[in-house]
């Protein structure tokens, strides 16, 4: 069985506890005004060119089969409508100013980057991460991932948004230790205007998987002006409080590490003038939940 993956990341601390090996699968059915990874939205391979790298040498024009990379009078262009994504160019360039975002690789390919590390496992208690993207959206690939990490006793945790069927939860809910599930907002209308999606499915199987009694940290993007507007936290700390099972909360800044990303990959960044939240708001905000009656992690 075969997936598409975008990167194995070692040596995670932000993922669960421990430390963690964090695989990220391409493709998601979300798209977030703020996403600082762009790069995983498309299921399928995407080329990133960095043109602050490109040094004009022209091996990537002479490899690829669609004429998509192009070195004409010194000058350099990539014509991403004719790409054929097959990844020659990014294995010419050597620069590394072209990247290839999407590797497709088999379950024994992904099990060997995670064994690895699994001394860190132990003497750390942490384990696996399988977020996105939507690991999800690879329901059977990342099911037999999940099997095969706790047939070696490994700690198991998916990063979702819940945008996805309860069947698909309750596929891999046995060999799952804990969920982090992303919440944009509450408000569906909101939700809808900043994610393009609605939330009502997603806050249904959140209500299921508390149910279920599985360990879930929320983790809360925190963009002012964009998410948190009006009474969206009242609603945030309503829902969750009456959630039974056990709930933690990870408030998430917004931080604009990724913006670059978009202009090499010829993307419309649509958060330029959103304005991170200072270490004021952040902590008024934990203080906020925390009086709700809310355990928020720090």
């Amino acid at each position: 069985m075969t997936g598409k993956v975008l990167n194995i990341q070692k040596f995670s601390v932000d993922d669960g506890p421990g430390i963690r090996t964090t695989v990220f699968f391409k493709g998601c059915n979300l798209k977030c005004l703020w996403c600082h990874n762009p790069e995983s939205i498309g299921r399928e391979t995407d080329i990133r060119f960095d043109s602050l790298r490109c040094v004009k040498c022209g091996l990537c024009s002479e490899v690829c089969p669609v004429q998509a990379q192009r070195l004409e009078a010194g000058e350099r262009s990539y014509l991403r409508e004719k790409c054929a994504r097959c990844g020659k160019c990014t294995d010419a360039c050597p620069a590394k100013a072209l990247f290839a975002y999407g590797l497709t690789m088999t379950e024994q390919e992904v099990m060997s980057e995670i064994e690895k590390d699994s001394a860190f496992y132990e003497k750390s208690k942490g384990g696996v991460t399988f977020s996105g993207g939507e690991p999800m959206l690879q329901l059977d690939f990342l099911k037999e991932l999940l099997i095969a990490c706790k047939g070696k006793g490994f700690h198991t945790t998916v990063d979702t948004a819940g945008n996805v069927s309860w069947s698909s939860f309750l596929e891999i809910l046995p060999v799952v230790d804990l969920f982090l599930f992303d919440v944009k907002a509450m408000d569906e209308g909101l939700h809808v205007a900043i994610t393009g999606a609605s939330n009502s499915r997603i806050q249904d199987n959140l209500r299921n998987l508390a149910a279920a009694g599985k360990e879930i940290i929320i983790r809360l993007p925190v963009i002012p002006g964009v998410n948190f507007v009006d009474e969206e936290a009242e609603k945030v700390a309503t829902f969750l409080a009456v959630l039974n099972g056990r709930i933690s909360i990870e408030l998430l800044p917004f931080h604009k590490l990724g913006e670059s990303k978009y202009e090499s990959l010829h993307m419309d960044y649509q958060c330029k003038p959103c304005v991170p939240p200072d270490k004021e708001w952040m902590d008024s905000l934990k203080d906020f939940f925390m009086a709700k009656g809310l355990n928020v992690l720090s």
